[in-house]
């Protein structure tokens, strides 16, 4: 792929917002985008495995590879818990001849678009409201009231960003949300990527 077609497509949201699932929708519709792994300093959770879910890095590691300046951007979640994009993750796409999909935070996102400029597009996807978050976080049924009031939070803080992105996606339905999605990646790529 040459260096004009190096581009990088950019998802980031608010937990419970949907982003997962529409980055699913994308891979499954476009064969030529392909995900990028993140890297972390988390221990595996279940049945993940390394180079699949993320690249499980120690700690050491990831602070390596951090002053060796190996990572596009990256962010220290928790006290010792990383997370990250390496660039050579996006080389080993962009060498397969597909695009990469960056399903990462916000402040990320933001730091991504920064260094990529034109080369990316970033997409904010948006819930229909807080109290719509709220009821889907609920309905997952997997976190404490308390910690689903945290992810409220942190979701209205992320929400005030999403004017940074260089395009924000409403999803109230995610048929609706996944289309229209799909229709920003072929104005961005062109019409020979669906080929």
């Amino acid at each position: 792929m040459s260096t004009s077609l190096k581009k990088v497509i950019i998802l980031a949201a608010p937990s419970g917002a949907g982003k997962t699932t529409i980055t699913k929708y994308l891979l499954e519709r476009f064969s030529r985008l392909a995900f990028s792994i993140s890297a972390t300093t988390r221990a595996p959770r279940g049945a993940e495995q390394d180079g699949v879910a993320y690249h499980f890095l120690s700690l050491a590691k990831f602070e390596g590879l951090i002053y060796q300046n190996e990572f596009l951007e990256y962010e220290q979640v928790y006290e010792g818990v990383y997370y990250g994009t390496l660039k050579s993750e996006l080389e080993r796409i962009w060498a397969l001849g597909k695009v990469p999909v960056l399903d990462i935070d916000v402040k990320g996102a933001i730091q991504v678009q920064k260094q990529l400029g034109d080369k990316s597009l970033s997409i904010f996807i948006m819930p229909p409201s807080i109290d719509a978050l709220k009821e889907r976080l609920l309905h997952r049924q997997t976190e404490t009231p308390e910690s689903i009031q945290t992810r409220i939070d942190k979701a209205a803080y992320e929400i005030s960003f999403s004017n940074q992105f260089n395009k924000v996606v409403k999803n109230e339905v995610l048929e609706t949300a996944c289309n229209d999605t799909a229709n920003l990646l072929i104005e961005f790529l062109g019409p020979d990527f669906t080929k």
